[in-house]
């Protein structure tokens, strides 16, 4: 009898244990692993898109050779912004670090939210040019459609934001428009 005692205790402790483990596992370590943060200033996707009548490609340039020159320059951003279009409090933080950064000659710190590992390529010129999609077909975090950007997460440990870019989101678009999903085409 005694023996069946411990066998209902050692049961009792084996369901404790897994559910600890569960939400160790399910809430605890991905919340670890994770860094969110604010972009450096608030930027407006759909004021600059929709409200000010702007194409991404006239901030995001493609260089001739086709390669994306990446976020905008804040020389890019003060060729609109070099005095206030308006009265807000964001412009006006905006204007005051755009001036201590100029005397800098530093850009501003943006997060990026497409950061990729060194060993994967993207085109963007295959994609907007010969693909003919949309930016928000991808950037969709950032397609025009919120009045702020989302928080910037990504896993400290890599230093990646895979949530947005993630090797699964290319391959399903990729199987879905019939294009090629072997490993050399994305990772060099």
């Amino acid at each position: 009898m005694e023996h069946e005692g411990n066998g209902k205790n050692s049961w009792k402790y084996f369901g404790w244990g897994l559910v600890a483990s569960l939400i160790v596992g399910w809430l605890i370590f991905p919340a670890l692993i994770h860094s969110r943060q604010k972009q450096p200033v608030f930027f407006s996707h759909l004021k600059h898109g929709e409200g000010a009548g702007l194409q991404c490609t006239e901030c995001h340039l493609l260089r001739d050779d086709g390669r994306f020159a990446g976020i905008p320059s804040l020389d890019k951003c003060l060729e609109c912004h070099a005095s206030p279009q308006g009265n807000s409090k964001e412009e006006a933080d905006f204007i005051k670090l755009a001036e201590k950064l100029k005397k800098e000659n530093k850009n501003i710190p943006w997060l990026i939210y497409s950061k990729q590992p060194d060993h994967v390529f993207f085109s963007h010129a295959a994609h907007l040019k010969m693909a003919k999609l949309e930016c928000a077909a991808c950037h969709t975090s950032v397609g025009g459609k919120t009045e702020e950007n989302p928080t910037y997460r990504y896993k400290w440990i890599s230093g990646y934001a895979p949530e947005v870019m993630s090797m699964k989101t290319c391959e399903t678009c990729h199987e879905k428009k019939g294009k090629s999903n072997a490993c050399f085409v994305c990772h060099k």
